[in-house]
């Protein structure tokens, strides 16, 4: 067994450790008050014991926890007296400075805590460390100085979750769509130097990649482009070659067809290096974040403005799924699946069907899905159905990101925009603790519920308001260069967080563990399905009564945990303790998810959820977890053409790995030993992980760097939906 230090350190349990701690406490009550050896021994197995049973690494407060418990049950009172104030006594000593040793373990690489934050950030990298760092004095300046103790203590508690807290002294926003059009047709400004309108469209690939960087560097969430806007400079380049092969055949008698069809094979040379830069670019960068990127790259047909601008953007994308099928080579030159950027794939009357026009395309994604787990399918169909504005018309767009969804908006001469908006902050809400709180009393659900969501309301002003006030100069590629606005120097962003230009989310997580625990049921249940619709409802009334009162577009996100479901479980764990089929797991169900453990077809699971992407109108997003199918593409078709009558959003994950040591290609697995999980080639045993290549999709992106002890037990559950 395995525990976790205050400063992230992991080291092994030792029992002598709490024997010795009760001691001390035992030696400083009277004798008649003093706990005999025996019990102090069985107060130490007993706590040994309930470790175990958490079946994770436990961390030196939970041992501690667990340690005064033992003591009270042995009515030892004088004696838990003493520890405890010993405890509260070595917790102002710490208090005097809450960072330093936190930063020192990070910089040694001795921080387990921080090393499974991010499953794309590697912590052993200078550049992700000064990151780190960085962050650690910002959630301390967050704590101590910019929230109030009531929301970072429910924070602390896992009641609700502050998200980047790590960025919050900063006047940063999340996430947001780069409105690529304006900076390439328009002009931008990059470090100071005025990029004019690209003349090829390698050269607009080559700045496309300079400002994802650059975006990336002034923000902490995903953002994402379209390859729409790269479009146009097809053309511009086609005309420019077929000029340039003109001139060197000339003298010779050749037809038009020869000039077109020699133009064309290097218009395709051409689009080839461009899509190449970008997939190359993206997943070498480093940005200020110490990561690449959190780029996704949208495909839609049915954004392109004319016939031949949409047989153009077809190159595009059947370069894109190209590239992406062959993958990138690892440091031991083997092909091996990025995880950016993300590709977003628009399923459309014209691809979705044999016999349509742009099939080819279709064939082609579900090819690079069953290898690379790439792209992720939007139903225009469905998509037109849930974004509608307020003139009654739907509207198909990408996320921001993974799955953090704009809501339909109409700029001032009435006309839908999306490319340049963007997303202030979330704030997520840990259903199952209301559940568990309320002791199953469906009245008293609903008054905590409410509770929490007023608590909500206000950690989520406190993201609004830190925002207000910033002036444009604090990220002008942003704010002044067109990525999301055109503001002049020194000018506020004020007007772009009100009236629904910009969104803010109330996030929510564990919704099938909160109608477990409230029903005896899953949400899957025909008799439990209308309270989980209801507990979503209500949070959808919320976000309408707060945007009536501020002006803002408070809106309803899925949250995509990645290391919070595991601090959430815990949490959950002690205070409530291990309630079989709800707190037994070292996570909690994403969003409206389905049990990762549940036994459900594809189709259902798809057909079941597309009811709460309708009510996660600020971001959602389902997947179904398939068996490798490179060798059964038909299969792959088959769902796909059910997310585009049945779903908006949605994504198959398979598993793409490799190792080094062996050249093992098929699924890496995940084993326990004294309590750990552990991932193990299965072929030759290897379990460096600096030896193999994992890739698995746990929150939308694809993450390639490891993952904290509750993730991976939800990823080795997952049962398979075909």
């Amino acid at each position: 067994m395995k525990i976790i230090k205050r400063n992230g350190t992991e080291v092994a349990f030792d029992i002598e450790k709490i024997i010795s701690a009760v001691r001390k406490a035992n030696n400083e009550v009277s004798e008649t008050n003093r706990l005999t050896e025996e019990q102090i021994g069985e107060i130490a197995q007993n706590v040994a014991a309930n470790a175990g049973d958490l079946n994770r690494a436990v961390n030196v407060e939970e041992i501690q926890d667990l340690v005064e418990n033992q003591i009270m049950e042995h009515r030892a009172y004088a004696v838990a007296r003493k520890y405890i104030t010993y405890r509260y006594n070595r917790s102002l000593v710490r208090q005097s400075n809450t960072t330093d040793a936190q930063i020192l373990t990070l910089i040694e690489c001795n921080n387990e805590l921080v090393k499974q934050e991010n499953s794309n950030k590697n912590p052993t990298v200078n550049s992700v460390q000064r990151d780190y760092m960085a962050g650690e004095v910002s959630k301390d300046l967050t704590r101590r100085l910019l929230l109030p103790q009531d929301i970072v203590e429910a924070h602390d508690e896992g009641l609700i979750h502050f998200h980047d807290a790590d960025y919050f002294a900063q006047h940063m926003h999340n996430c947001d769509l780069v409105n690529l059009e304006d900076m390439l047709q328009n002009g931008t400004v990059i470090s100071g130097t005025f990029i004019e309108k690209p003349h090829s469209f390698s050269t607009a690939c080559n700045i496309a990649t300079q400002i994802i960087a650059q975006v990336a560097s002034n923000q902490y969430g995903g953002q994402s482009i379209s390859l729409t806007h790269l479009a146009p400079f097809v053309e511009i380049s086609r005309q420019k070659i077929r000029s340039e092969v003109a001139e060197e055949l000339a003298g010779v008698e050749v037809d038009e067809a020869t000039v077109h069809r020699i133009a064309e094979k290097r218009l395709k040379e051409e689009i080839k290096k461009g899509i190449q830069t970008i997939q190359y670019q993206v997943v070498t960068l480093l940005t200020t974040n110490g990561q690449a990127p959190f780029v996704t790259v949208f495909m839609y047909l049915g954004e392109a403005r004319s016939e031949r601008e949409r047989d153009d953007l077809a190159m595009i994308i059947e370069e894109t799924l190209n590239q992406r099928i062959q993958g990138v080579k690892n440091e031991s030159g083997v092909w091996v699946t990025p995880a950016f950027p993300k590709l977003i794939y628009v399923l459309e009357e014209n691809n979705v069907r044999e016999g349509t026009k742009y099939w080819y395309l279709t064939e082609l994604a579900a090819r690079c899905t069953a290898k690379r787990m790439v792209p992720d399918y939007i139903s225009e169909k469905k998509m037109l159905e849930f974004k509608v504005d307020k003139n009654g018309e739907g509207h198909c767009y990408t996320c921001m990101g993974c799955r953090s969804f704009l809501t339909p908006y109409l700029d001032e001469n009435g006309k839908p925009k999306y490319y340049g908006r963007f997303n202030q902050g979330v704030v997520t809400i840990n259903l199952v603790d209301v559940a568990l709180s309320s002791k199953g009393d469906m009245d008293e659900f609903w008054k905590i519920f409410d509770e929490r969501l007023a608590l909500c309301y206000r950690a989520l002003m406190a993201r609004h308001n830190r925002l207000v006030g910033t002036l444009s100069d604090a990220a002008p590629i942003l704010w002044q260069y067109g990525a999301l606005a055109r503001l002049k120097k020194g000018e506020k962003i004020d007007k772009l967080l009100y009236g629904g230009y910009s969104t803010i989310s109330l996030g929510y997580a564990g919704l099938y563990e909160c109608v477990k625990y409230m029903t005896g049921k899953s949400h899957t249940d025909a008799e439990a399905k209308p309270f989980a619709l209801a507990v979503m409802q209500h949070m959808n009334d919320q976000c309408k009564a707060w945007k009536a009162k501020e002006n803002i577009d408070f809106s309803l996100y899925g949250t995509p945990l990645e290391s919070t479901t595991y601090k959430f479980a815990k949490c959950l764990q002690k205070r409530f303790g291990i309630i079989p089929g709800v707190t037994d797991k070292n996570y909690i169900t994403n969003s409206y998810h389905v049990h990762v453990t549940e036994q459900i077809d594809a189709f259902t699971k798809l057909k079941f959820e597309s009811e709460f992407q309708q009510l996660s109108p600020g971001g959602a997003i389902s997947y179904v977890e398939v068996p490798n199918m490179q060798d059964n593409i038909p299969a792959v078709l088959a769902v796909m053409q059910y997310i585009y009558d049945n779903i908006m959003y949605a994504e198959l994950n398979t598993k793409s790995d490799y190792c080094q040591i062996c050249g093992y290609d098929g699924e890496i697995k995940i084993v326990e030993e004294d309590g750990k999980l552990l991932w193990e080639c299965p072929h030759c045993h290897n379990r460096d992980q600096n030896k193999m290549n994992v890739a698995r999709r746990t929150c939308g992106y694809i993450g390639t760097q490891y993952w904290n002890q509750g993730r991976t037990q939800e990823i080795r559950d997952r049962v398979l939906h075909l």
